[in-house]
């Protein structure tokens, strides 16, 4: 029988794992280990400095007191030690996960993770809006995860899904898109007077352009966008080796 992992970074008792999770039962056997709270943004961090603690809430259900990344190398290698995983499925994100924003989000990070340990993987995010429902998200994975167990995916991938928040037109592959956030400081005062500051603050402004994840949810298309864990710039690479040759560099 086809065994598939599902963590998220919203963490355990978020709406869109269970809807996800529920989904995917149809495909085979589905273990949830996910965070005991959310863990949004923590990008790929794993817990060293401390022992974790795993809590087993149901049958094949596991919270972990981690980060997403913990959860996937948890349920990989000890939840499910005895046979791994053929799909790891972490979402459904709470919020999109485009663009540039793929390098801090905890969901993409637990995929990635899949992908370091040789598992195929897919993160799953939606995008909010007045009357959003996570299920055509959960649709959406379902699909492609019946046509990752049939054909897999090239070693060190994943794909990267973003739903729009009406039920999308159809599936539009792309590439990551841009986007800056208006504040990327914002400067605040605590109850006790002293100063302190938000990250991130102001709405993201996205650019438009063609062919990316972002203009394919703003036409109302989910997006997949397939990313890889080998961030080598193959140009940049070739330039520096033709010319090292001229560089007057010790022996």
């Amino acid at each position: 029988m086809v065994r598939i992992l599902v963590s998220n970074d919203d963490g355990y008792h978020s709406e869109g794992i269970h809807v996800l999770a529920d989904a995917l039962e149809v495909l085979g056997e589905v273990w949830v280990v996910a965070p005991d709270r959310e863990n949004s943004a923590v990008s790929h961090a794993l817990t060293l400095q401390r022992p974790l603690r795993l809590t087993r809430l149901a049958e094949r259900r596991y919270a972990v007191d981690g980060t997403p990344t913990d959860c996937v190398t948890l349920g990989i290698c000890t939840v499910m030690k005895d046979r791994p995983p053929d799909l790891v499925v972490s979402g459904i994100n709470f919020g999109a996960n485009m663009g540039d924003d793929v390098h801090y989000s905890g969901t993409v990070s637990a995929a990635f993770e899949a992908a370091i340990m040789g598992i195929p993987a897919i993160a799953v995010s939606q995008v909010l809006g007045e009357h959003f429902s996570f299920v055509p998200a959960a649709h959406m994975a379902r699909h492609l995860a019946l046509r990752v167990l049939a054909r897999g995916l090239p070693p060190g991938t994943l794909l990267n899904v973003n739903v729009p928040p009406q039920p999308p037109k159809g599936l539009r592959f792309t590439r990551l898109g841009k986007r800056r956030y208006t504040e990327g400081v914002v400067e605040d005062t605590d109850p006790r007077g002293r100063v302190c500051y938000w990250i991130g603050g102001g709405d993201p402004v996205w650019e438009r352009i063609p062919g990316t994840d972002f203009m394919a949810v703003a036409e109302g298309f989910a997006s997949v966008t397939p990313l890889q864990l080998d961030m080598t710039h193959e140009g940049l690479l070739r330039d520096l080796e033709a010319e090292a040759a001229s560089w007057d560099l010790p022996s």
